[in-house]
């Protein structure tokens, strides 16, 4: 039988009863795509080959316990373990969640990816609801500074012009907004996926 007929659920269940070609057959289908995913958040191959590594990992110790109950839907539980392994990464380099030079909070290169497929949006639909459920506990006027610069996308220029303050009180409130995030994920210790 040709191997890239047989479906994806049809191998995991044959690996877990015992066939080890057929992990072997599903790294193969899906490296390039997991690959590219986990190098698209780090931008460094030997962190990529790191993180692809402990993703396979975490996935043959998964199956061999029994404890995979995807249906079908093997690919984007992968994405997602590899997902969460990049954030562990990040918390561990303590590289996340910081400013980086545009200002921007870190976690928003999720989220500003326009060339989207299924498991990549599944990924971003998650942490978009993470980080909304955060940014309400944030202080009114940081909270719209906030949504309107990354929801809105408008500029400071524009956010002063609704709001009625400053460019400087408008760039001000961001900054505390950013600043109020990453206390708040750190006071209750988030990883930010499900």
């Amino acid at each position: 039988m040709q191997y890239e007929l047989i479906p994806d659920s049809t191998l995991v269940t044959n690996y877990i009863q015992g066939e080890e070609y057929a992990l072997e057959i599903l790294i193969t289908r899906h490296k390039q795509k997991i690959y590219s995913f986990i190098y698209s958040k780090v931008y460094d191959r030997d962190i990529t080959e790191d993180i692809f590594q402990d993703t396979f990992i975490k996935v043959i110790r998964t199956l061999k316990r029994g404890a995979y109950n995807e249906e079908g839907k093997f690919l984007p539980w992968v994405m997602r373990i590899s997902h969460n392994l990049v954030i562990d990464h990040f918390r561990k380099s303590s590289r996340m969640p910081k400013f980086d030079n545009s200002g921007e909070f870190s976690i928003f290169s999720v989220l500003s990816d326009s060339t989207l497929n299924a498991e990549k949006r599944i990924i971003k639909d998650q942490v978009e609801n993470d980080v909304r459920r955060l940014v309400e506990e944030l202080p009114e006027d940081q909270k719209e500074v906030l949504l309107m610069r990354i929801y809105d996308d408008l500029s400071f220029k524009e956010i002063s012009d609704k709001t009625g303050v400053s460019i400087n009180t408008a760039l001000g409130r961001m900054r505390y907004a950013l600043i109020n995030l990453r206390k708040i994920i750190e006071k209750h210790n988030i990883v930010l996926t499900n």
